[in-house]
């Protein structure tokens, strides 16, 4: 696969999401008898290698579904809103992945990817990591359903959305910690259901790296600035502290040249009295 296999795309970085629907177009293509396991394992490969979108779109130019197809110009930059605001994640449509599967192995949804209606996971003897904090929503609600048999399935939410929990676990268990949080007003609701054998589903509520990396920047600056505040009050209050000192010590040096002047004028005659008394 070279670039002059599609001098029509742009060289424009693809996104995890992007190459897990390549790699669900080749496993279509494997059930359906299209690619051998040979063909299936090197397109693969080269799935996971690929960086931009023109690495992508030759690996699957003779199936008959796209792979992969280049977001429009103005959403290239497009973040997801962490202002509380939920209406520019709902876009509707279809979601960009829909089913994932873990046989001994693993699979991740994380990322700019577009959550579907509806998402069906399977994890035997493996693990899966499903990450909604930077996803858009094709619905108010999302139902995950979840199949995990001596394996494991992470599903990890944005702050603000409900989570609902109805899977069954048998000798297994389905996660239930985040399920009293109260959703936001038009934040999406997500739904975990299906079955746990000798396995489980864990959910957990994290806000993305940027939003924690921007905490910890405010953080830092609410203490400078109060560092800073105390050093000006401490310096205001020592200086006026040491204003009164200087007062006060003025007034004593003063008392105390008075008292010395005092005790010069009375000391040496009564000095003198005594020693003439002493000669006589």
């Amino acid at each position: 696969m070279t670039d002059d296999a599609a001098p029509g795309l742009p060289d424009l970085r693809a996104s995890d999401a992007d190459r897990e629907r390549v790699a669900e177009v080749l496993r279509d293509a494997l059930a359906e008898g299209r690619l051998d396991m040979t063909e299936f394992e090197e397109r693969l490969e080269e799935t996971y290698k690929a960086r931009t979108y023109r690495e992508l779109a030759p690996i699957t130019r003779d199936l008959p579904v796209a792979g992969v197809v280049p977001p429009p110009a103005m959403s290239l930059h497009k973040e997801p809103l962490e202002d509380g605001s939920w209406a520019g994640r709902i876009v509707g449509g279809e979601g960009s992945s829909t089913w994932a599967v873990a046989v001994l192995s693993g699979f991740q949804r994380r990322g700019r990817w577009t959550a579907p209606r509806r998402f069906n996971c399977f994890a035997f003897w493996g693990g899966g990591e499903i990450d909604l904090r930077e996803a858009n929503f094709a619905a108010g609600e999302i139902e995950i359903n979840c199949v995990a048999i001596m394996g494991g399935v992470q599903i990890t939410v944005p702050p603000g959305v409900e989570v609902v929990v109805r899977g069954i676990g048998v000798m297994g268990g389905f996660d239930h910690r985040e399920t009293d949080a109260p959703g936001e007003p038009g934040a999406p609701r997500v739904v975990v259901g299906g079955f746990a054998f000798w396995g489980g589903v864990g959910i957990e509520r994290k806000k993305t790296r940027a939003a924690r990396r921007q905490e910890k920047l405010d953080r830092k600056e609410a203490k400078r600035g109060l560092r800073s505040s105390s050093r000006d009050d401490e310096g205001e209050a020592g200086e006026a502290h040491r204003r009164v000192l200087e007062g006060h010590k003025d007034l004593l040096h003063g008392h105390g040249l008075g008292q010395s002047h005092g005790h010069g004028a009375g000391a040496a005659p009564r000095q003198e009295q005594r020693e003439r008394r002493h000669e006589d």
